[in-house]
């Protein structure tokens, strides 16, 4: 009959095999998975492609570049491989540590996230809606995170709209599943039809993990897809210690789910009563506002009266005095005015005389000259005057010839006569 062993039997036997058999080792790994404690202990995984091995590394363990460790980080260890009892889980507990650089997949995450920081992708940050109707969630439909949102939303703004789009969130399939989610909502927001739902926010969530396990809201695809979204995006993904790249491209990072939860949607009870104290405030404002304004009226219609009043009585002096001065300016003015128009008639019967006077004798001086240069007047003294058939004045002979008819004035009529020779 083979013996019957107990639990303890077995794994101290395990213990003894694995500590006789790896008592000093050297591995190069990636770190997985990291917890510090404040006891100074950090518990981590050993991985690589293929496999993983839990480990530890004690507080009394020298170890310089402590704080640089965490996940993603590529070392060196030496150690010693060991069985923990309680649990029976094989661990490797480290004795020197030192960093290997980054590793893999570290390294692709800081070399996509400069790529996309290069393009600008992570500086767009649009503001989230103060009062939401609508929440579309990006999530797995399974475990605590959406229970737990679902929970705090509803809690903070009862008869809130929620939609969930189930998505894998860990696994070689979550991005594309991540990135249905995110067009889906892209498509709502986006439809002809008016009855089409549209969410106000869109939280793209997903609860702890490690490093690994939350590489898949590492994807560009999945980032480039949360730029193009036209509806804001919340991201929510593992703690408050995690980072990944759809938190620096989303407009909003929440360092845990129900974060997200408290940030999108207000205090429904908290809004109503901020609505109450601005109407009362608004309401007392505005009757202060009044009877300023009734006083205000008052004191401007009395001084508006008054002012009338003494205008008015100002202008009615003022119009008599001006009634005044204009009558006796005008008796004062009325004889001198006389006078001079008397004077002035007077001046202009002289000058006017004086002008005939003065036309008449130039007009007897015009007429005498000429008289005495008018040809007509050297007629009568015994002259003539001959034309040519033109009425040309003939002044040469040598110009006629026989035939020619001329025409000569006389100081009494005229003669005409034809050239029969010259």
């Amino acid at each position: 009959m083979p013996p019957v062993y107990t639990v303890s039997q077995i794994v101290a036997q395990m213990k003894d095999c694995l500590e006789g058999r790896f008592p000093s080792v050297d591995i190069e790994a990636e770190i997985s998975n990291w917890r510090a404690y404040p006891s100074g202990h950090c518990y981590f995984a050993l991985k690589d492609a293929n496999a993983q091995l839990s480990a530890v590394l004690f507080a009394r363990i020298p170890c310089d570049c402590r704080k640089e460790l965490g996940d993603g980080r590529r070392v060196k260890v030496r150690g010693r491989i060991s069985v923990y009892p309680q649990r029976g889980e094989c661990q490797f507990v480290v004795m020197r540590i030192r960093l290997a650089g980054e590793g893999e997949l570290m390294a692709k995450y800081l070399a996509l996230k400069a790529k996309l920081e290069a393009e600008g992708l992570f500086r767009r940050k649009r503001p989230l809606p103060p009062y939401p109707r609508r929440i579309g969630i990006v999530t797995s439909p399974a475990g605590a995170v959406i229970h737990d949102m679902c929970g705090v939303l509803t809690r903070r703004f009862p008869n809130l709209e929620i939609r969930l789009y189930p998505a894998q969130v860990q696994g070689a399939d979550a991005p594309r599943s991540l990135i249905a989610g995110i067009e889906y909502f892209s498509r709502q927001a986006g439809a002809a039809d008016d009855g089409a739902w549209r969410a106000d926010v869109v939280i793209i969530a997903r609860g702890g993990g490690s490093f690994e396990d939350l590489f898949c809201f590492n994807d560009e695809e999945l980032v480039r897809t949360i730029a193009r979204c036209p509806v804001p995006v919340i991201s929510a993904v593992g703690h408050e210690t995690d980072y990944t790249l759809c938190d620096f491209v989303a407009d909003f990072r929440a360092g845990t789910p129900s974060i997200a939860a408290e940030v999108a949607v207000p205090v429904l009870a908290d809004v109503k009563r901020r609505l109450a104290d601005a109407a009362a405030a608004m309401e007392t404002r505005l009757k202060e506002r009044a009877d300023a304004a009734a006083q205000h009226l008052d004191r401007l219609s009395g001084a508006l009266g008054a002012a009338v009043r003494y205008r008015a009585a100002a202008a009615d002096a003022h119009l008599e005095a001006a009634r005044r001065a204009l009558g006796a300016a005008l008796r004062a003015a009325v004889p001198g005015a006389e006078m001079r128009i008397a004077h002035l008639s007077k001046r202009m019967g002289n000058a006017l005389a004086i002008a005939v006077e003065r036309a008449s004798s130039r007009l007897e001086n015009d007429r005498s000259r000429l008289e005495l240069l008018s040809p007509y007047s050297v007629l009568s003294r015994g002259y003539s005057l001959t034309l040519d058939e033109a009425g040309a004045v003939v002044r040469d002979a040598a110009a006629l010839k026989p035939g020619d008819a001329l025409t000569t004035r006389l100081a009494s009529g005229t003669v005409r006569s034809i050239v029969e020779a010259r």
